[in-house]
């Protein structure tokens, strides 16, 4: 981990908003609990790639804010073809999501990539409305985010848009937040 020499105005909202262990400095006033980083909205939509077998691989749009400026952010996942029955998803199905990657794109040009780690698409048969939980890894980053490690978590919620004709959703609103630890 190394120290990088920050904008005072990118440094105070990085505080403010993120965890950050500065090693050898003072963190009195830095918390270590999970603060919310950055809300979306965007869409998904099931693509014809095929990530891993069984599976239906479906892509990630979104933009949004945070501490870190506005960014766009772009994934694809692959997730079981057949929803599974789940006791941690009490309202119906859920398709557990089995490997991703994504790219975030600051507004000063920085990217951002993470590995998805593990998630789940929880349907509400009754409303349609499912929700979504992904886990990532950073696996680093260029410009003001070179070398940026870490995790987060995603909650968002899903209203399907379009169907096909055998009823499965392929295209979904989304939006949500991120949440987590940003090591730079």
């Amino acid at each position: 981990m190394r120290l990088r020499s920050l904008p005072s105005a990118l440094l105070a909202s990085l505080l403010a908003a993120l965890t950050i262990p500065f090693l050898g400095c003072d963190t009195a006033g830095v918390h270590a609990e999970q603060a919310p980083v950055m809300t979306y909205s965007g869409s998904n939509v099931a693509t014809t790639i095929n990530l891993e077998n069984n599976t239906v691989t479906d892509e990630e749009l979104f933009s949004g804010d945070g501490p870190l400026g506005t960014f766009t952010y772009r994934e694809l996942h692959a997730e079981l073809q057949i929803p599974q029955p789940s006791d941690s998803c009490a309202s119906g199905p859920h398709s557990p999501i089995m490997t991703g990657a994504g790219v975030f794109r600051f507004q000063d040009g920085s990217l951002m990539t993470v590995n998805v780690t593990g998630g789940q698409i929880c349907a509400d048969l009754t409303t349609g409305v499912s929700t979504l939980s992904e886990t990532y890894q950073i696996t680093g980053g260029t410009g003001n985010l070179q070398g940026a490690s870490g995790t987060l978590t995603l909650t968002g919620t899903l209203n399907v848009v379009l169907k096909d004709d055998s009823g499965n959703p392929r295209l979904s609103s989304n939006s949500g937040e991120f949440k987590g630890t940003i090591l730079q």
